[in-house]
């Protein structure tokens, strides 16, 4: 593990399962130019290791981050660099091009207070998992902003429309029971069992084959950002290219290790 001075700490476990925790807790591990700069270094760094397979992102503290960090901004502003461009921030702070160009699925195990920023972070995750103590708020309205990290764009197409409008034209917070029961979350783990629950989940993603763990992720992303019928079509595509090098010999071995798994896991 890094040095408790640093403001993400990276934990490398077994079976290509890394941990990566904002290290800013007396700040609620708001989102400093700097902080920012280290969580794309860090994503961009593990897209290219091999050896990692799945990625837990979660915070230090009771946030999981809340947001922007308000008292830098309020001697800098706002300007994320990049004022009337397609991009959410300057290159070397740019989130979420990082997360979305990431190959390995990211696991979000928020542990407190996602506010604004923080909830824009969350979503950019693959799957995510709270602890009940877990808050959900975007503020942008609030605080005079509108959101360039993807919350308009994405939220409404998670929760649907009315319960996003909701949320973000009153800044109102969300609680983990509720984010669970509209689909926001995957599960909600009481606060100790949090870790533990994204350790043995992401443990599950890294027993596929990597290459394949790799190509599922990226065909769902992708069928994602078009009509289902062209999705469609490009999943066959994509299926039909990757199904005919499949030998008889490792399908059936493959068959052998699935029925093993499902008598141990009814076990």
């Amino acid at each position: 593990m890094t040095d408790a001075e640093d403001k993400i700490l990276l934990e490398d476990h077994n079976e290509g399962v890394v941990t990566l925790t904002l290290n800013r807790p007396k700040q609620l591990n708001a989102l400093s130019v700097a902080l920012r700069a280290e969580i794309v270094a860090a994503i961009k760094r593990l897209s290219e290791d091999k050896s990692c397979r799945v990625i837990i992102f979660t915070g230090n503290g009771r946030a999981f981050t809340a947001g922007v960090d308000l008292k830098e901004a309020g001697q800098q502003g706002f300007s994320l660099g990049t004022e009337g461009g397609e991009k959410s921030d300057a290159p070397d702070t740019d989130m979420a091009s990082a997360f979305a160009a990431c190959p390995h699925p990211v696991i979000m195990a928020i542990n407190g207070f996602a506010i604004t920023g923080g909830f824009e972070l969350a979503l950019m995750g693959d799957v995510i998992l709270v602890s009940s103590e877990a808050k959900f708020a975007d503020t942008h309205a609030r605080v005079g902003l509108m959101p360039v990290w993807g919350l308009s764009q994405k939220l409404p197409r998670i929760i649907g429309l009315a319960r996003a409008k909701e949320l973000s034209l009153t800044g109102n917070f969300l609680d983990a029971e509720t984010a669970e029961r509209w689909g926001l979350v995957n599960r909600v783990c009481a606060p100790d069992e949090l870790l533990p629950a994204a350790q043995k989940l992401a443990a599950d993603m890294a027993q596929v084959d990597p290459s394949l763990l790799r190509k599922y992720k990226a065909v769902i992303d992708e069928g994602a950002r078009m009509p289902l019928p062209d999705a469609l079509k490009m999943e066959i595509h994509v299926g039909n290219a990757h199904n005919s090098a499949v030998t008889p010999e490792a399908a059936e071995s493959s068959r052998k290790s699935v029925m093993e798994r499902g008598r141990d896991q009814k076990g």
